[in-house]
């Protein structure tokens, strides 16, 4: 019995990922005449997937990760001017105007009337929250839960934390890895929206997916004739 449905937010609501590649664009630049692009991007990556555990998702990590690539990269030759663009480069990325997706406001009114919905996202806490106040999307959602990872544990919990069974949940994502896998293996559904570019470190192999019984929309809109054919507890 289809009640509660759980949203990610970055790229699932509101346009993110081009907001890190747009920045990424600009890091590349200011480094060019110390290696080429290819070297900086993969090193760049290495970095952020090895200070997830330290500094965890969203602009913040992605910040401390830059500067420390720049100054491996530099070899310490960065001097601070240098350095304070990249942190203009974050204030910029957290000031930018929040881009809602096409027919996501529309989906959540819709929904919003018959399901109780809230919003898992990982990343930092100040950030999340402020994006969703931002957004004008907050008032259609009854809980907001911002955590640094997304697994079945983390699913678990918040499951647990708002006494929510696993057949009574859906969650709705654009990441197969943090929003579609690990809900599975709760034993509830989801359901995947792609958006129009995914980080590399959010890619699946077509092994992860096999057998998988997930749900698929092209976009959100699509979203309420699906969960027409899902029974609901109202």
């Amino acid at each position: 019995m289809i009640n509660v449905i759980g949203f990610d937010a970055d790229d699932t609501l509101w346009h993110n990922e081009n907001l890190f590649l747009q920045t990424q664009d600009k890091f590349k630049q200011l480094l060019l005449g110390y290696h080429d692009e290819q070297w900086i991007d993969q090193r760049l990556y290495e970095t952020e997937i090895k200070n997830l555990e330290h500094f965890g998702y969203g602009v913040k990590g992605f910040t401390l990760s830059m500067i420390e690539t720049a100054i491996e990269l530099t070899e310490g030759r960065i001097v601070g001017s240098e350095i304070q663009e990249i942190i203009d480069y974050a204030r910029d990325m957290i000031d930018a105007p929040i881009e809602v997706l096409d027919h996501v406001k529309e989906t959540l009114k819709d929904l919003s009337g018959s399901h109780t919905l809230m919003v898992i996202t990982k990343g930092d806490l100040l950030d999340q929250e402020t994006k969703v106040a931002r957004s004008g999307l907050g008032d259609f959602f009854q809980h907001v839960e911002v955590v640094s990872t997304k697994t079945t544990e983390t699913y678990q919990a918040v499951f647990k934390k708002y006494d929510i069974q696993a057949n009574d949940f859906v969650m709705v994502g654009n990441s197969l890895k943090s929003d579609i896998l690990p809900v599975l293996q709760c034993g509830a559904q989801a359901i995947h929206v792609p958006y129009e570019t995914t980080w590399a470190h959010e890619e699946v192999t077509e092994k992860d997916l096999w057998n998988q019984g997930y749900l698929k929309v092209e976009h959100i809109g699509q979203l309420p004739e699906l969960l027409k054919t899902l029974p609901t507890s109202k």
